[in-house]
């Protein structure tokens, strides 16, 4: 990367933006284009509320992908994640919406998303979505979320 370049949110005071539409992620050229390796966010304490009761909803994400052509920016990805807050959404949604928009977005080769959300009435709901088949040769651990564990 360039010395010359700069991402837009780097070392300003940048307010959480209102809804996930009106955030704007930001995406630096990747450093080590032409290399295949896997990049992983984790956002164990991500927050967005039930479109039925407007309660919170928790839940862990995972973010993993491949770059190709440009990185996400991680402070406009933290903003992005934490516009969720007021966002209304069933958990299918949101993470599935998350993925396809980096993955649109950035154009990586390769993007998975793992949301382990916590029990609501005493379910897990845990929801994947990848953009495609795992690159030849591209190392992908566990996601090392457990699966929810009650009593038993």
């Amino acid at each position: 990367m360039s010395d010359t370049v700069t991402p837009k949110f780097l070392g300003e005071s940048s307010p959480l933006p209102t809804s996930p539409e009106e955030a704007e992620l930001d995406y630096v050229p990747n450093p080590r284009k032409g290399q295949l390796y896997m990049v992983r966010f984790a956002a164990p304490e991500f927050t967005s509320l039930c479109p039925v009761t407007g309660q919170p909803d928790f839940a862990h994400l995972v973010i993993d992908y491949a770059p190709e052509e440009t990185i996400v920016e991680s402070k406009s990805l933290k903003l992005y994640l934490g516009s969720f807050r007021n966002h209304c959404g069933f958990h299918e949604d949101v993470t599935v919406g998350i993925g396809e928009r980096l993955f649109t977005e950035m154009k990586p080769r390769w993007l998975r998303i793992g949301g382990y959300w916590y029990p609501r009435g005493g379910i897990p709901i845990d929801v994947f979505w990848q953009s495609g088949a795992v690159p030849e040769g591209l190392w992908v651990p566990d996601q090392g979320v457990s699966s929810y564990r009650g009593r038993g």
